[in-house]
């Protein structure tokens, strides 16, 4: 008989009942690899989908691109966001460009109206098409042209996997999952870009060297250093009002870098320190199986892992209430049941 790689996650009762589980699978390992706890199988492959922005972005960094194109922070976050289209990060977005020297109408993301319900309204109002600088995926796009222009690459063609582009961020992103390149499996992405398939427990890896990249060649341990300041720093570019990713850094102070993908999943970087003087750091990565259409549970998974490796204080947990376990109502706002987590992890030994 075969054994499920999914454990409970997440429940939600009503009344008496468990009406609803999602299920999925959790890694959290240090920046040498050791597995430090897992529920289901840390070795099941998932696509990161929108998760590995922060590695597709580290050819970028690592190359040179900040000095290049003198990008701020604010402009080195956006190139690993799941933006929601805010007026704002159009307008980073439209300096960026300016200084790459490239054009909105270069970028091969598509077109969405914005995630962000009140600009996707005024939009809507005056009569506004979405243009590809509303799309979330558009500073990932912004990132992998300038890869380009510094390469001096052409850059019409810069989706396909065999540019150097690609070829250069699929090599990168192995390298910090330790996979060979052939060993990433290779989709295609809600934005057309590729997407990067992995084991959770290798995805995790990647997540705790952004946290800690000690012992990495230098030039790389900046970039990421780099990376994981701008992210932490300016958590609104690298996702917007009312969103998990921005909030969890916003109460992180400086220790949490965090990145959601599509369908379920999350990575998320704990710097050293976080869970107290002396604690290394930790990447945690997991995947809701049924992919969490709507997000509602992906949150809860994620503030009870920190929550039960102590990652978070007492304030921190309140601050991100909106976020955790909390309440289930109906249409009348009558408590009708809850959303809870399911797994224990249980809190690591440092000694």
């Amino acid at each position: 008989m075969s054994t499920s790689p999914f454990v409970p996650l997440i429940e939600c009762t009503r009344g008496p009942l468990i009406e609803s589980i999602h299920y999925g699978v959790i890694a959290v390992v240090d920046a040498t690899g050791k597995l430090i706890a897992s529920c289901g199988d840390p070795n099941f492959i998932a696509n990161l989908r929108s998760s590995a922005k922060p590695f597709q972005t580290l050819p970028l960094i690592e190359n040179g691109g900040v000095q290049a194109f003198d990008m701020s922070d604010r402009e080195v976050a956006i190139t690993c966001a799941s933006h929601s289209g805010t007026d704002e990060h159009v307008s980073v977005l439209k300096g960026l460009q300016a200084k790459i020297g490239v054009k909105e109408s270069d970028l091969l993301c598509g077109t969405h109206y914005p995630m962000h319900q009140a600009t996707a309204q005024a939009m809507m109002m005056r009569g506004e098409e979405p243009t590809p600088n509303r799309h979330n995926c558009s500073g990932k796009h912004t990132g992998m042209l300038a890869q380009a222009v510094l390469t001096h690459q052409p850059y019409d063609d810069y989706l396909n996997n065999d540019h150097p582009v690609q070829k250069t961020i699929l090599r990168t992103f192995a390298e910090m999952v330790d996979l060979a390149p052939e060993d990433v499996l290779i989709g295609i992405d809600g934005c057309s870009a590729p997407t990067f398939a992995a084991p959770v427990r290798n995805s995790a890896l990647g997540f705790a060297r952004l946290a800690d990249p000690t012992g990495l060649p230098e030039k790389r341990a900046n970039a990421l250093r780099h990376i994981a300041h701008a992210m932490a720093t300016h958590p609104f570019m690298v996702a917007g009002p009312d969103r998990f990713d921005t909030r969890l850094m916003e109460v992180g102070c400086g220790k949490i870098v965090t990145k959601s993908g599509a369908e379920g999943f999350q990575g998320i970087a704990l710097l050293p320190g976080a869970l107290g003087p002396g604690s290394p750091a930790l990447g945690i990565a997991y995947k809701l199986i049924d992919g969490d259409q709507g997000g509602r549970a992906r949150s809860v998974v994620g503030t009870a892992i920190l929550r039960q490796l102590g990652a978070l204080n007492d304030e921190q947990v309140e601050a991100l209430k909106d976020f955790d376990a909390r309440p289930i109502y109906n249409w009348r706002r009558l408590e009708v049941g809850e959303m809870r987590p399911a797994f224990s992890i249980g809190r690591p030994s440092f000694s």
